[in-house]
């Protein structure tokens, strides 16, 4: 089983958003095969709170435009690990202390890595 193409259409909205905001070290990851819940992971790095605050909203703002909504917001007010839940896609904005902590990729690394298609 794969992300859906919808799913990867969102994460690479994500991405951009993400990208614009000027987000580091985004990856996506696709955990439909071991996760239920969603099919893909976007998972971004911020240096500070302020910064962690407005790539969510941007992320929130750009997948608004293409009709999805998050279904759950964590940690946006904190702007220390904002979890965006849009049901296929799931999105971590995440300070880089917490990133290097909680290592995410490591916990997902049997995932396969979606190509975000990013201009170099």
């Amino acid at each position: 089983m794969s992300a859906t193409e919808r799913a990867l259409e969102l994460v690479r909205a994500a991405a951009r958003a993400a990208d614009d905001k000027k987000a580091a070290d985004i990856v996506a990851l696709d955990v439909s095969a071991h996760l239920p819940l969603a099919d893909a992971f976007v998972i971004a790095s911020a240096s500070n709170e302020r910064q962690v605050v407005a790539i969510a909203e941007g992320i929130e703002e750009e997948l608004a435009a293409l009709g999805a909504k998050a279904a759950r917001r964590e940690g946006i007010r904190e702007g220390r690990w904002a979890l965006l839940d849009f049901n296929d896609v799931i999105v971590h904005v995440m300070h880089d202390e917490e990133r290097g902590y909680y290592e995410l990729e490591r916990l997902w690394k049997d995932c396969p890595v979606i190509d975000l298609q990013l201009d170099a």
